[in-house]
């Protein structure tokens, strides 16, 4: 471990001893004032590079949705070795999500509980930061979802990607946070193949990679509607998965019956199972992102295996700080090894097909 990320684990650990929410604010702040002059990581492994959508990741790792809110942080974000981030999510109006207390640490768990509700600055404020980005810099995707009180949630996720797309490496479309009323009715069939012609409609001949994220808490026929929607449309992947309204027994922390959205290790079971159900139904047509639970290089090479090209993490790095990410792609190349495969891309799926 270098000085620098001892220095940000220390950094981690006191951030940790103010409440969820004033903590994660803190951390953004941090990272988006800051994070940028860190002097980023040595020159990845070429074991590790990706080439999906039409891009090329130095390595399969990004941060999840749900981190950098409002692209304040993509910059320091990168700087930690990621081969991605993924900003938002972004609504069209502002909004300040839901009532406080929304965020909880189980730390007997390794999990966290949010009911956030969207809380972000909108897609203009978005858009100005975005603008701001320099080609070349990384790759940063964005999250686009729909405001709580819209009357056309459909039209809200093409404002958004009209807005975002040309300002962004790829969209992701969220129809599975449990927090925001309603939202997860737009994985059923006829309004998923409405919002997703309404996508590919707005992006026209640009081609912009469209992804569509999906819940952990689906049954077979429900995961086979979507895989059915997503092959006839035309995008081009899906994020497996969103955090789940699950409790499962096993949990031990005082605030496991909070309401809300649980992630963290809990999530890595139920998420790597839909992730290999949907490889099942999709095969290699699609781009499929995994995400849930991952905290070693051992979880992120499970869900290649299941059958992601691109890993994401959040909930890990709230515990472990940002050394995390180097140890991930360390571990990750000696379970390539120990397998033999030359890359992660040789990797990809081989549990599954």
């Amino acid at each position: 471990m270098s000085i620098i990320d001892w220095g940000m684990d220390i950094a981690v650990a006191a951030i940790r001893l103010l409440p969820p929410e004033p903590a994660h604010h803190l951390t953004v702040e941090l990272m988006a004032r800051f994070g940028f002059f860190l002097p980023g990581p040595a020159k990845d492994d070429p074991r590790l590079k990706v080439s999906v959508l039409g891009l090329d990741f130095p390595n399969p790792l990004g941060v999840a949705a749900g981190f950098d809110k409002d692209c304040r942080a993509y910059k320091g974000m990168l700087k930690l070795g990621l081969g991605h981030v993924e900003s938002g999510t972004v609504t069209p109006l502002p909004q300040p999500g839901n009532p406080q207390p929304r965020m909880y640490r189980l730390p007997e768990d390794g999990a966290i509980i949010n009911r956030m509700g969207f809380n972000n600055r909108g897609i203009d404020a978005a858009a100005a930061r975005l603008a701001r980005r320099k080609a070349g810099r990384g790759i940063v995707a964005i999250n686009i979802g729909a405001n709580k009180t819209s009357t056309d949630r459909i039209a809200d996720y093409r404002k958004g990607f009209e807005k975002l797309a040309p300002l962004a490496d790829f969209v992701v479309a969220n129809v599975s946070s449990p927090n925001t009323p309603g939202l997860r009715g737009l994985q059923g069939k006829d309004e998923l193949t409405a919002l997703l012609a309404t996508l590919v409609e707005a992006r026209g001949a640009a081609k912009k990679p469209i992804l569509l994220k999906i819940a952990p808490d689906l049954d077979a026929h429900a995961l086979d509607d979507i895989a059915a929607v997503v092959l006839a449309s035309g995008i081009d992947g899906m994020v497996v998965t969103n955090t789940t309204v699950d409790r499962p027994a096993t949990l031990k922390s005082r605030y496991a019956a909070e309401s809300g959205g649980l992630s963290g290790k809990p999530l890595m079971e139920p998420s790597t199972r839909v992730l290999a159900e949907v490889r099942r139904r999709v095969g290699k047509k699609l781009v499929l992102i995994g995400v849930g639970g991952v905290t070693t290089g051992e979880d992120a090479y499970r869900k290649i295996r299941a059958g992601a090209s691109l890993v994401q993490l959040y909930t890990a790095m709230v515990y472990q700080g940002g050394s995390l990410v180097p140890k991930i792609k360390r571990d990750l190349l000696k379970c390539l090894e120990r397998d033999g495969f030359a890359s992660v891309a040789e990797a990809v799926g081989k549990d599954v097909d």
